[in-house]
């Protein structure tokens, strides 16, 4: 287990800037941290991942320095366990609707006694906990792992207050297109009730004493964002090559 250095930024009040990529190539994780970027999510929702390609994606982040979070596809402990035991600093969770789903999130990345994680000798505890004793490691792993559930309905929003008061939560990370869609506007979220929404929900998530990413763009939007209160930017791989080709192939010929 290592020290997280997201968590220690947002503490310390920096923002962090991160991509999200399904890709299966741990040198995407070498190319992402030697350019600077402070975490590289693993889309094991999106992409075809397997827990033998985690392993070696979270290896080639810490190689870089680069802090490898996940966002998984369900709230399946499980699976959540084997992600975490590979050595993931933080779960990204989508489909969160209510209170019982963000518990059943802190239950299984948190051990006791925040949560239920099972405890093994793996990876993420240098095998047999390094020079750590055990209940050492147990309080040092549930500092440093992250806790962010995602808000992409409107279902969520309701619930927002409640789940804000969760203990192990540090933060949320808010999906702008398909809150948009569960609003009912499935062309995008730039829709001034969708940024109306989104103001709200940053407020709501501050004044409960949490943190909250999204996604940005462009920097000119990463640092609107920051200047609102965000803690963690979120880019694609996929974004930032598109966005890149198109700016170097300005003057191509048709």
């Amino acid at each position: 287990m290592k020290a997280n250095q997201v968590k220690k930024r947002i503490a310390e009040g920096k923002a962090c800037y991160g991509v999200i990529s399904p890709m299966n190539d741990p040198t995407i994780c070498e190319y992402v941290g030697l350019n600077g970027f402070d975490y590289y999510m693993i889309d094991g929702e999106h992409g075809g991942i397997s827990i033998s390609d985690v392993t070696n994606l979270v290896r080639a982040c810490e190689v870089v320095n680069c802090t490898p979070l996940a966002r998984i596809r369900s709230v399946d402990a499980k699976l959540i366990l084997q992600f975490m035991d590979a050595g993931v600093m933080g779960v990204m969770m989508p489909s969160i609707d209510n209170v019982d789903d963000v518990r059943r999130l802190v239950d299984a990345i948190k051990y006791p006694p925040i949560g239920k994680r099972g405890l093994g000798p793996v990876r993420a505890s240098d095998y047999m906990q390094g020079g750590m004793s055990q209940e050492e490691y147990v309080n040092f792993s549930n500092q440093e792992t992250l806790v962010l559930p995602q808000i992409e309905s409107m279902e969520c929003v309701e619930n927002l207050e409640e789940m804000c008061k969760i203990d192990g939560v540090d933060g949320f990370i808010i999906g702008p297109r398909d809150l948009a869609m569960s609003m009912g506007f499935y062309d995008g979220p730039g829709h001034d009730e969708v940024k109306k929404m989104l103001d709200h929900i940053f407020k709501k998530v501050l004044a409960s004493g949490k943190f909250y990413g999204t996604v940005a763009g462009t920097a000119d939007r990463a640092q609107e964002l920051i200047d609102k209160g965000a803690s963690m930017i979120l880019n694609s791989v996929q974004g930032l090559i598109k966005g890149s080709a198109k700016s170097f192939l300005v003057n191509r010929q048709a």
